[in-house]
């Protein structure tokens, strides 16, 4: 008996079992056949598939460009020029997004500081946010 067990395989990847379920709905690993009626029995290569999905995702990937991101690393003429243009863009989403927080922030301080000199019963929180 080769292979390992779903349970072995999200152990060793830091996911729980349902996750690993999850990938393979996905298409992300590949769902391995029954040998013998019995368990599904996994290669350990899945472990390092599982490994890298749940990195990417750490890093912001969706699933969708995490499946990109995996048939590029299958490619044997893929470039790594292609790979830096998905984390360039990557890169451009996640400053984009801090800045939207920032000035997120930026509001949330200026009508907090109006809390600050307001009379009791008149919130300017309350009422700005209710316009």
């Amino acid at each position: 008996m080769t292979g390992m067990s779903i349970g072995k395989v999200a152990h060793a990847a830091g996911v729980g079992v349902e996750t690993v379920r999850y990938y393979e709905r996905q298409g992300l690993v590949a769902r391995p056949s029954r040998e013998h009626g019995a368990y599904r029995l996994y290669p350990p290569e899945a472990v390092a598939r599982v490994r890298f999905i749940r990195r990417a995702k750490g890093l912001g990937f969706t699933l969708r460009e995490i499946a990109e991101l995996l048939r590029l690393g299958a490619e044997p003429d893929s470039a790594c020029d292609d790979v830096r243009l998905r984390a360039e863009a990557k890169i451009a989403a996640i400053d984009t997004k801090i800045d939207t927080l920032r000035q997120m922030r930026e509001a949330l301080l200026e009508l907090a500081e109006l809390c600050r000199e307001a009379p009791p019963g008149d919130c300017p929180f309350l009422r700005i946010l209710g316009r």
